[in-house]
């Protein structure tokens, strides 16, 4: 795309040639005109992935450090993103904020009503997650692999199965190096070197580090 030069306005502030959005700041407008020329001068040393605004790479760095620095003071829970902290709170206080005027607005029982699901009962605060559940119902999976055709109900899942075809690891081993496609993969890889071992045994005590190792103990007892 041809970009315009900034224009002057007159009132202290500064216009993009090309959209004519007006901004006070220089270095508000060099931002902006990443918009039109899709520039990503900033770049994730672990997965590579480019962005437009070093705030954004910041925020994307978490999915590898799993960096959670926003706490709900309530239960104690830990979050990546703020925007995460935001809806969890309304666990605690059961209302919402409004999306258009940021007022604290009261949920009611029709709101609620309106985002249970009519095939089990489940309720959802947020209407995006009840689209999502419906799928379980319908077997709708609208999210398709462009390589291998496979399909997903979520968006999530599918861009964790591209991770076969890219080959992308985005999760390391602080401790070795290793890398890994999900995070589950990490936490499990984790436990050879903590020695952590999760899974008891109700009956002789004995613990394991895999749910296999578990399962496979088991049959001593049952069989």
């Amino acid at each position: 795309m041809e970009l315009q030069s900034p224009r002057p306005t007159g009132k202290n502030s500064i216009q993009c040639g090309t959209c004519g959005k007006t901004f006070q700041y220089k270095s508000h407008l060099v931002r902006h005109l990443r918009i039109h020329t899709g520039e990503k001068p900033y770049s994730c040393s672990t997965c590579g992935k480019k962005f437009n605004e070093e705030s954004t790479l910041k925020s994307h760095v978490r999915v590898h450090t799993d960096e959670k620095p926003y706490l709900c003071g309530i239960c104690g829970k830990r979050f990546r993103w703020r925007t995460q902290l935001v809806k969890h709170m309304r666990i605690h206080t059961k209302t919402q904020v409004c999306e258009l005027n940021s007022q604290t607005c009261r949920q009611t029982d029709a709101r609620k009503k309106a985002l249970q699901c009519d095939t089990c009962g489940k309720a959802f605060i947020y209407k995006s997650h009840l689209v999502t559940h419906l799928r379980v119902h319908t077997g709708e999976k609208p999210h398709c692999c462009i390589t291998c055709g496979k399909r997903f109900g979520q968006k999530s899942d599918l861009e964790r199965h591209a991770r076969i075809h890219t080959g992308e690891k985005p999760f390391s081993c602080s401790a070795c190096g290793k890398r890994f496609i999900e995070k589950s993969g990490l936490d499990r890889h984790v436990r050879i070197h903590t020695g952590e071992k999760p899974y008891l045994c109700s009956t002789c005590g004995k613990r394991f580090t895999w749910l296999i190792q578990f399962k496979t103990h088991m049959r001593i007892h049952t069989e």
